[in-house]
């Protein structure tokens, strides 16, 4: 049985631990994401998940300033 980890699917979900991570944030600031409605969010065996397609939605928006950084 092969285990290589290249070949392993992408989780279909992550938890806000998880998505904030990979956001680069913190939980709380995922948390006010899903209130205002930025980030979507659904249940998932009574967890509040976020779906892979939302974080990926997310990433590959443009930044409002352009990806330069303030000066």
């Amino acid at each position: 049985m092969r285990t290589d980890k290249s070949t392993a699917a992408e989780p279909a979900y992550h938890t806000i631990r998880d998505a904030a991570w990979i956001l680069g944030v913190t939980p709380s600031t995922v948390c006010a994401a899903i209130r205002l409605g930025t980030l979507r969010a659904e249940r998932r065996r009574s967890r509040l998940m976020v779906p892979a397609s939302a974080l990926t939605r997310l990433l590959t928006q443009p930044t409002v300033d352009g990806g330069e950084e303030a000066r």
